[in-house]
């Protein structure tokens, strides 16, 4: 007489599942989001449909050269300079410049601006801005003055190491408006604190 065995049924259970998953492998690679296979071929383009044609009468707008920006500022923040297609700009942080609500400028400043003379000759640049700027500390009236005589204190150094009767100043004191960071932090309200002198790109 044949006995017959019955597994129990939580090892039956298990069993099933065993023989119905596939194995794992720790090596498969991972597929980042959006790049798992489609089921479906790319969509054709019909280069002749009227769709993509432009309308009659239309034509392309004349082609734009895109202005390109390069930023570079030095290891310790205190200076930075863009360049562009059409401008050139430089951005001095004012305790470089000045002592604290001081616009008396520090003989450190006077050599930095004294490079930026060159650059503007090199460039044979004629008009030039200056524009002053300060955080948000303090009254916003203060600000507006003080960001004023710093930009004069710059632009009149300028104008002494240029001295060239042909170059035209716009000087500006914008106060705490424009910042360039948050003013929330020290750090921020140290750049927001700056002069910043422009000129036309002219040479190559």
């Amino acid at each position: 007489m044949t006995q017959t065995r019955h597994l129990p049924l939580a090892l039956l259970a298990t069993t099933l599942l065993l023989l119905t998953t596939p194995p794992a492998h720790a090596d498969d690679p991972s597929v980042p989001p959006g790049t798992e296979p489609t089921a479906t071929a790319p969509v054709e383009v019909d280069p002749n449909d009227p769709d993509l044609k432009l309308p009659e009468g239309a034509t392309l707008a004349e082609p734009k050269v895109l202005d390109i920006k390069q930023v570079v500022e030095d290891e310790t923040g205190d200076e930075r300079r863009e360049d562009t297609n059409a401008d050139v700009k430089f951005a001095l942080q004012a305790e470089v410049l000045f002592g604290k609500d001081s616009a008396k400028l520090s003989a450190d400043a006077k050599a930095r601006i004294a490079g930026i003379a060159e650059e503007i000759k090199k460039q044979n640049a004629t008009q030039i801005r200056v524009f002053g700027f300060t955080d948000n500390l303090g009254s916003s009236a203060h600000g507006d003055v003080l960001s004023k005589q710093r930009a004069n204190a710059v632009q009149a150094a300028l104008a002494g190491d240029l001295n060239n009767a042909s170059v035209t100043f716009e000087v500006r004191g914008y106060g705490e408006q424009y910042p360039i960071a948050d003013n929330a932090s020290e750090a921020g309200r140290k750049k927001n604190r700056r002069v910043e002198v422009t000129f036309p790109r002219t040479a190559g």
